[in-house]
């Protein structure tokens, strides 16, 4: 688990310092210069103009690549879903590992990280998969960001409105909104099967309402779709109301 975290918080610093956050509030034009300019913020901005003047706003641009980036990491998703319930699986055997090398002395603790690693090679889990669409999903954010508030910052650009939330400015009901949303998408997915996940539950809600309160709308916007999709695929791959039924029945089968 501290691996994990290290690799994304390692991961998140390399994508603040190419993200160029002197930048974040100029204006922004395919003359825009630098690698994070021309390859992430610009074409960010293009493909949500083309799809504004499409379907009339950039609400409905935003929504739709937000579909698009989506659809695009789905199957991470779905790989990180199917990682989640083999991860289910072995927690007994890894129980039992850890009640038979409980002692703490260096030698026990090497073979008992010998004989985790081997059962997870053997039960085919990636104790890293679930970190792959975070990692991922970072720098599209980071961009969505700058491509906002540049687009903001630019003159030729109106962002305009989502229902009654001007897209450019904070909205705390909407980043509420998205707040709720990621804890009904981790109610419902592999996190509840996993203990040291269950604490991801409190804190991503928490801190997507803190950046949205903080952030343009727009961003909010972003998490409010992207979390439509994730409970979608939640339900539809993770199934976790058959969980709910089985849950009583193993229980009861224990305690006979």
């Amino acid at each position: 688990m501290k691996k994990q975290l290290w690799v994304i918080l390692s991961l998140a610093s390399v994508a603040l310092l190419l993200s160029g956050c002197t930048e974040f509030s100029e204006p922004i034009s395919k003359d825009s210069t630098g690698f994070w300019n021309e390859f992430i913020v610009w074409p960010l901005v293009s493909v949500i103009k083309y799809f504004a003047d499409l379907l009339g706003s950039y609400a409905w641009g935003i929504i739709v690549v937000t579909i698009i980036i989506r659809l695009a990491i789905l199957p991470l998703m779905i790989k990180q879903t199917k990682n989640a319930k083999k991860m289910q699986e072995v927690q007994p055997k890894l129980k039992e590992l850890q009640k038979k090398y409980a002692s703490k002395d260096a030698q026990t603790q090497q073979q008992y990280q010998q004989e985790m690693m081997k059962l997870m090679s053997e039960s085919g889990v990636n104790p890293l998969a679930g970190c792959l669409p975070v990692i991922i999903q970072m720098p599209i954010l980071i961009g969505f960001y700058h491509a906002i508030s540049r687009m903001n910052a630019t003159s030729t650009f109106d962002l305009g409105n989502f229902l009654i939330f001007p897209l450019a400015d904070p909205a705390p009901a909407l980043a509420i909104t998205a707040g709720i949303m990621q804890f009904i998408v981790l109610r419902t997915g592999p996190a509840m099967d996993n203990p040291q996940m269950k604490i991801m539950m409190y804190i991503m809600p928490i801190m997507i309402i803190s950046f949205g309160i903080a952030l343009p709308a727009a961003l909010s916007l972003y998490w409010v779709i992207g979390n439509i999709i994730s409970i979608m695929q939640n339900l539809y791959i993770y199934k976790p109301w058959e969980k709910d039924k089985t849950q009583p029945a193993q229980n009861g089968g224990a305690k006979k």
